[in-house]
């Protein structure tokens, strides 16, 4: 086991109520340390930065010459972060030297911290830590097993003064590193990971039937900015990659690589192929090539861009604006000084009319394109998120979109497109959240207990009405125009944010876990401003089974945030899970975690936990989990194999998992693999058939069931 992999080593001054007041010198004490400081196998500064180690540091420090200790300046606090993302080693410790003028007792306090969890203890320095040399210097150490006793990865290490230093308070600091481990720590990380958890029961119901589950529940999206260089995408086992995001709205098929960035970066026309080799054929190629399946964004909107080069509010005729780009190719952000939108000149100064016919064009070369390379499109989004159009496209569409309009573009659009591709699946409406799945944009300007273009038609709800008006267009001509109903799914609780943003303390990361819940839970009431159960999954299936059936269902964007913290893939793990025990028919994560990554490894869990292709079977099968845990299981065809994905959400407890195999046989083997945020991500377990499943906090564990042959 190695739990200590990303290290970010930080001297952090501690605000306080005496900041910038000076106390009275204390009693030196002096060290009572006398064993010899392990030997360091990671040096981080000796005179200088070593190896990967990056200074992140903001105090002040006194000059000095390469080869000099750091003389950092905490006469007011300070602090000093240094940043190593390549560790690969199990340590025994930290030391370094220092050395105080003028001399003053312990005043610092050491922790180890993580971005992925929040389960460590502070440790003051005291006079046990240190042995005080005859140069005046004090060498420390402080064992990793009192840092971190539960042994846990971490990704920080923190050293904060706990009171100001008498002026002039340098405080020199030298010889930085990590040292070995020794074969008592080895010991001791083994005699934590053997230490028995909390007894909780499991069971999965091999009588209950079972549901096959949609490979397109795996997907995940890029945006035009993601390159498709950016190879660990291809690792995460992603079954399908949407084309999707703002920029697409207004994507220009024929030039090939024009978008308009939106509201999201100044309305500019850009050209993206120079920066990631992107246009709609390289995205259908790579994605060929690497046998995933695609998911186009097509623009309903009725704008794209003309060229790659031209503005919507350009600096040189609105002068007054909020900001404008730091680049200099003269475009604002179309905020006046005032803070209110500046009112657009014409959609022609960055864009050309997009009629149906001009996108049922687009594919049409889709298709064609196809029959050349293969085929590898799923599905057609109608465009992306039209209840924002006012504001992320308002330079082009300023005015809040409605009812009628939402219907005229489904039904004009999807026509086209289904006259040079019948049998292509066209979802839609793929709107943003909460408010839109009810609302119109009209409804949310006018204010949503006005509501008036609502209680124009009928006060149904936007997607239910939504869904009627195309059933009933199906009855009048016959033909079906959207195939998959598709809503985007973004958590509104405090602190929540999307891909690595989002606060990681202990309240926030249990409220994001708990979260998940609003997919499928109708006794979960969403903690944010919407207080009610959202249940989107079951409420999704409910509308369809109401108003269109047969219509199948998908969430075209999902997030949690604090990709880095375990919080983070918890949730991810957590919803991937739930998509398939749901019956959803595709989901696609926005965008895609970065490598090595608590979500990273989330999508593994599923689709390649042992690295080697292993992957969550296809048939759902029915479980029972206890609070702060949950348990997925699947089957394949012939239920000669049977995998487990089980998740513990506690940060601090350890579970003893009995899982309860009811009616299944007794299984002939299996395979356990372990995910903690260790670097090396899933780490497989030996553990003998019929013993209980360890399930350490904040964890992920797959197991892999070889079945007896019926």
């Amino acid at each position: 086991m190695r739990p200590f992999c990303l290290a970010v080593l930080s001297f952090v001054a501690l605000a306080g109520c005496n900041r910038g007041h000076a106390q009275p010198p204390a009693t030196f004490a002096k060290g009572t340390r006398t064993g010899e400081t392990p030997a360091v196998t990671e040096w981080i500064f000796k005179g200088d930065l070593k190896g990967e180690w990056q200074d992140h540091g903001w105090d002040d420090r006194q000059p000095r010459k390469s080869g000099e200790p750091e003389k950092h300046l905490m006469g007011s606090y300070g602090g000093w972060i240094l940043v190593n993302t390549t560790l690969k080693e199990t340590y025994g410790g930290l030391t370094f030297r220092m050395k105080v003028t003028p001399p003053a007792s312990d005043f610092l306090e050491l922790r180890v911290d993580s971005e992925m969890a929040d389960v460590f203890p502070r440790v003051k320095l005291g006079p046990q830590h240190r042995k005080d040399l005859p140069d005046g210097w004090t060498e420390v150490f402080i064992s990793m097993s009192e840092l971190n006793p539960q042994l846990r990865p971490f990704d920080h290490l923190r050293m904060r003064a706990t009171r100001p230093l008498t002026a002039p308070g340098v405080v020199e600091i030298d010889q930085v590193g990590l040292t070995a481990a020794d074969p008592k720590l080895l010991e001791q990380i083994q005699a934590v990971m053997d230490k028995p958890g909390i007894p909780a029961s499991f069971t999965v119901d091999c009588k209950a039937g079972t549901s096959e589950i949609s490979p397109l529940i795996y997907g995940i999206a890029v945006s035009v900015r993601h390159e498709d260089s950016d190879t660990h995408q291809w690792r995460l086992g992603a079954t399908s990659r949407r084309w999707g995001g703002n920029p697409t709205s207004r994507y220009n098929w024929e030039l090939g690589n024009a978008w308009n960035t939106a509201a999201d970066y100044f309305f500019l026309n850009v050209d993206y192929s120079n920066t990631a080799g992107y246009s709609w054929k390289s995205f259908l190629d790579v994605d060929r090539d690497r046998k995933v399946g695609s998911a186009i964004t097509l623009p309903t909107i009725g704008w794209v861009a003309k060229d790659t080069k031209s503005v919507s509010f350009p600096k040189s005729e609105f002068k007054e604006q909020e900001a404008f780009d730091p680049d200099g190719r003269n475009a604002g952000n179309g905020i006046g000084k005032d803070g209110k939108p500046l009112k657009p000149v014409t959609p022609l100064l960055t864009s050309v009319p997009a009629t149906p016919e001009f996108i049922a064009k687009w594919v049409k070369a889709i298709q064609d394109h196809e029959a050349r390379r293969g085929k590898c499109v799923d599905l057609y989004f109608l465009d992306n998120e039209p209840m924002l159009w006012h504001d992320t496209h308002r330079d082009v569409h300023p005015e809040p979109l409605g009812y009628d309009e939402l219907l005229e573009r489904t039904i004009n659009y999807a026509s086209a497109v289904k006259k040079v591709a019948p049998t292509a699946l066209i979802a839609g409406p793929a709107e943003w959240g909460w408010p839109a799945y009810f609302h119109s944009a009209i409804d949310a300007k006018a204010g949503f207990t006005m509501r008036p273009d609502r209680r124009k038609h009928g006060d149904v709800p936007l997607v239910e009405w939504w869904l009627q008006q195309l059933a009933a267009y199906e009855k009048k001509n016959g033909v079906r125009l959207v195939d998959v109903l598709d809503l985007h799914f973004y958590p509104q609780g405090q602190g929540i944010g999307v891909g690595l943003d989002g606060n990681t303390d202990s309240d926030t990361n249990a409220l994001r876990i708990r979260s998940t819940r609003a997919l499928w839970d109708p006794r979960y009431s969403d903690e944010s401003w919407i207080k009610e159960p959202v249940r989107l999954i079951p409420r999704m299936k409910e509308l369809v089974d109401k108003n269109y059936p047969g219509t199948k269902i998908a969430i075209g964007e999902y997030n949690f945030g604090a990709e880095r913290h375990l919080s983070g893939g918890l949730a991810l793990a957590e919803a991937l899970g739930r998509f398939g025990q749901e019956g959803l028919y595709a989901a696609w994560y926005w965008t895609y975690p970065p490598e090595g990554t608590p979500a990273f490894w989330a999508f593994r869990a599923f689709r390649d936990f042992d690295g080697k292709g292993a992957k969550f079977e296809d048939w759902s099968m029915a479980t029972t989990a206890p609070r702060d845990a949950s348990l997925f299981a699947a089957r394949n065809g012939d239920s000669s194999r049977v995998t487990l994905v089980a998740l513990n959400f506690s940060p601090q407890e350890t579970l003893e998992a009995r899982v309860e195999m009811k009616g299944c046989g007794v299984p002939e083997s299996q395979r356990v693999f372990v995910y903690t945020g260790d670097a090396r991500g899933f780490v497989q377990r030996e553990v003998p058939l019929g013993k209980a499943y360890r399930l350490p906090p904040y964890s992920i564990v797959t197991v892999e069931l070889v079945m007896p042959k019926k």
